[in-house]
């Protein structure tokens, strides 16, 4: 389950219980999808490094066991386990569940609600949504009903089956919060926020409404202390099901992309741009050649509609764009100059996202240990900053001076590097024994001394 830790203070209200005789029943709805939802182990080689991320709270018990009196072999280093949950969504054996459920296992296997078990594949996984979908063969499987997330309300009840620390087949509920929600760093899912009780082990399992539909599948909770607190964030399963049939079909995910850069309408922009009211999406940069500069944007233009669908925010169009497919001729409709027009834009194609396990494949490491990778202008962008490579791997120098995969260097000793050719050049011409690397960290930058080899 993933985790977003926040130092907040909350305060905790007493409220009234509601009369027995207006609660829901769930126990018919319990009885009847509970087959349909499956627990998931995975295993991965101890040697295997992970890839650069904060450790998941399903990995925290193989932390702690690092620190227990070692049995038999002293050199024998455990596997890592993890687990989690997903749903059938096929009598053939597919498997919906979250990426970071099954991300670099070795082996994933799938435990039935009547107990059998099989060892899965995963078919394909997408990093930018957290959908993955897996296949066991077997037939005639109990599979889920998919549902129609946009007819949610909030307010309305949901429940929630999954194996919360391992403890499997456990139901929760709770109502509809809020929906389209944002959360750092994902650009392309409208969450929908629950108050069910959803914890480490509930990754990857079933949001299902009254009707027994599924609506969401559960991946993230908001919490200063690695449990429930109360915010619950699950996909919504039109998202997470164009996403399993593009995996299905490629093994990958193609996303629409036109070219700029766009930010959030304030209410001052709004007023000095003769806007009504805040909303769309403001035009600070277009890539030069991309769909967007061929269409005629231009920076300053407020995108205000995508082929006919309103942009509220800012962050509503990426997710437009994004599951549209390249090639698609699209209406963007913008406010340009106190006036309303529309252009006509070809959507093209995401780059697949360089992922860590494929870096290390393709580079080795630089004299210090580390194997980076260059940022592009979007995650710039979410990250603020101007320069910077992405740590993916970490070994040797850089490890033994506590430089973490997932870390952003800025600059060498004062000096900015943009990109991972440039800084393995600053490392291996450099005569000094030591360096100082300027490195953003989550919301903060340090200095870490690192002595070369």
């Amino acid at each position: 389950m993933r985790v977003w830790i926040l130092g907040l203070l909350f305060a905790f209200v007493s409220v009234s219980a509601m009369p027995a005789g207006q609660l829901p029943d769930f126990t018919e709805l319990a009885e009847k999808q509970s087959p349909s939802v499956v627990n998931i182990t995975t295993t991965q080689d101890a040697r295997k490094p992970r890839r650069g991320r904060m450790p998941q709270p399903d990995e925290m018990f193989d932390f702690f066991r690092r620190f227990m009196p070692p049995e038999g072999n002293e050199r024998f280093t455990p596997p890592r386990r993890g687990q989690g949950s997903g749903f059938i969504i096929s009598e053939d054996g597919y498997i919906l569940t979250n990426t970071h459920v099954v991300d670099e296992a070795d082996e994933v296997v799938v435990r039935l609600h009547d107990r059998r078990e099989f060892r899965a594949k995963v078919v394909g996984k997408d990093d930018r949504t957290d959908v993955a979908l897996i296949k066991i063969e077997a037939r005639g499987l109990p599979k889920v009903t998919i549902g129609d997330p946009d007819k949610l309300k909030v307010g309305e009840w949901v429940l929630a089956i999954g194996a919360p620390f391992g403890f499997e087949n456990s139901v929760t509920a709770g109502i509809v919060s809020a929906k389209g929600r944002s959360l750092p760093q994902e650009n392309y899912v409208p969450f929908i926020q629950t108050d069910v009780a959803v914890n480490p082990g509930n990754s990857g399992g079933p949001l299902f409404n009254m009707r027994g539909e599924v609506v969401g599948i559960n991946s993230q909770i908001i919490s200063r202390s690695g449990g429930y607190m109360g915010l619950s964030f699950a996909i919504p399963i039109d998202v997470a099901m164009d996403v399993a049939e593009q995996l299905k079909g490629t093994g990958r995910v193609a996303r629409g992309r036109i070219g700029v850069v766009i930010q959030e309408v304030t209410a001052d922009l709004a007023e000095s741009f003769g806007l009504a009211k805040p909303q769309g999406a403001l035009v600070s940069d277009v890539e030069k050649d991309s769909p967007a500069d061929k269409a005629g944007v231009q920076v300053s233009d407020i995108i205000l509609k995508f082929n006919g669908r309103t942009v509220e925010r800012s962050i509503d169009l990426p997710r437009m764009v994004g599951a549209t497919r390249p090639g698609t001729r699209a209406t963007l409709t913008v406010w340009r100059k106190g006036a309303m027009r529309d252009l006509t834009v070809v959507v093209g194609e995401m780059p697949a996202e360089r992922t860590a396990a494929a870096a290390r494949e393709t580079a080795q490491p630089d004299r210090a240990g580390l194997v980076t990778s260059d940022l592009s202008p979007e995650q710039r962008r979410q990250l603020n900053i101007q320069s910077g490579v992405l740590v993916e791997d970490v070994s040797g120098a850089a490890a033994r001076a506590g430089v973490r995969p997932g870390d952003v260097i800025l600059a060498v000793n004062n000096r900015e590097v943009f990109t991972a050719e440039e800084l393995s050049k600053l490392l291996s011409e450099t005569q000094r024994k030591s360096v100082a690397l300027l490195v953003k960290r989550g919301e903060s930058s340090i200095y870490i001394p690192l002595r070369l080899d």
